[in-house]
């Protein structure tokens, strides 16, 4: 299987791309397809890539050794893998009925491809592995989305550069989904909630800018979920496992001092098809972070707007990216 080393398209890179200790930033990526099992897709990665494969359980298998690292291909699946959550619910099952049930959810549930923390210019790595997915058939099969995740080392970690990154995303989220939207209706499902109008209102106000405790309390008061498109809860649960896990106890946030964005746009089967563009795309929010009289403008103008989520996403990609 021969797999070209070119990418297709050009990623972009943030304009800070060293974190606060001068290391390199970098970026995991999760990426979901169905058809095929996670033993034939992590097979296939194996050598298409190049590594060693081991197996955790039947339906999670570590690729190491490729030049992108190690590699976990899994069924998303919690219940498919009892060994990772002793004591708790999902860890009842045995190793035997765990496997059975990860066969029988195959067309229900997700596979998912996921990358150790990677630099930011190795990023493009990554369509090698998308090729070599669609090649040993990977597809977008069945009910659910299919998802393409980002989780980021954000530039900083204090409160002004996160709520600077998130008041960027929710002016952008319009134009974000547009360019992002699944093709097939029952996949649209997959796109994560709003968050709250009140609380939008709040955190884009020119004034609104907390300190680490406040910005958390205010999240988590009005956000207790994952379900959003940029998912602050793994961040905070590595900021405070105590207030986060007092708040949501039983919710599935995995702690990572990562931003987590969640797009329902992985499209394996499609010849081509690369993560470039939603990244660029995530790179255009951390440069409208980054560049605060552009970001306050923008943060008015929404306050002033009386227009369709169509229409501000045209107007808001246009004020954040004119010259």
């Amino acid at each position: 299987m021969q797999i070209g080393s070119e990418p297709r398209i050009d990623f972009a890179l943030p304009e800070i791309r060293e974190n606060a200790v001068g290391q390199p930033r970098t970026i995991g990526v999760e990426i979901e397809f169905g058809a095929i099992s996670a033993r034939q897709a992590a097979t296939a990665l194996a050598e298409g890539l190049g590594g060693s494969l081991t197996e955790e359980d039947p339906h999670a298998l570590i690729v190491g050794g490729t030049a992108l690292g190690d590699l976990m291909v899994e069924i998303d699946t919690r219940y498919a893998h009892p060994q990772r959550h002793p004591g708790t619910r999902w860890g009842r099952l045995g190793r035997a009925s765990a496997a059975r049930l990860g066969t029988a959810l195959h067309y229900l549930v997700p596979r998912e491809l996921v990358t150790r923390p990677l630099p930011l210019d190795r990023l493009a790595l990554v369509d090698r592995a998308v090729d070599v997915l669609r090649l040993a058939g990977a597809r977008e099969t069945g009910p659910v989305a299919f998802g393409l995740h980002f989780n980021p080392e954000p530039p900083r970690r204090d409160a002004q550069t996160i709520t600077a990154i998130l008041k960027a995303f929710m002016l952008l989220n319009d134009w974000l989904r547009r360019e992002c939207r699944p093709r097939r209706l029952t996949h649209r499902l997959g796109v994560g909630r709003d968050y709250p109008p009140a609380y939008v209102q709040r955190v884009i106000a020119p004034d609104y800018w907390p300190d680490l405790d406040v910005l958390m309390d205010d999240y988590l008061t009005a956000n207790p979920t994952r379900n959003r498109d940029l998912d602050l809860l793994p961040l905070f649960l590595h900021f405070d496992e105590r207030l986060v896990r007092a708040r949501l106890p039983k919710e599935k946030i995995g702690k990572r001092p990562v931003l987590h964005y969640r797009l329902p746009t992985a499209r394996v089967s499609q010849p081509g098809w690369s993560i470039a563009p939603d990244w660029n795309r995530w790179v255009a929010v951390e440069r409208l972070a980054a560049e605060r009289t552009r970001l306050e403008t923008l943060a008015a103008a929404y306050g002033a707007s009386t227009t369709t989520s169509q229409n501000w996403a045209d107007l808001s990609a246009r004020l954040a990216f004119e010259n």
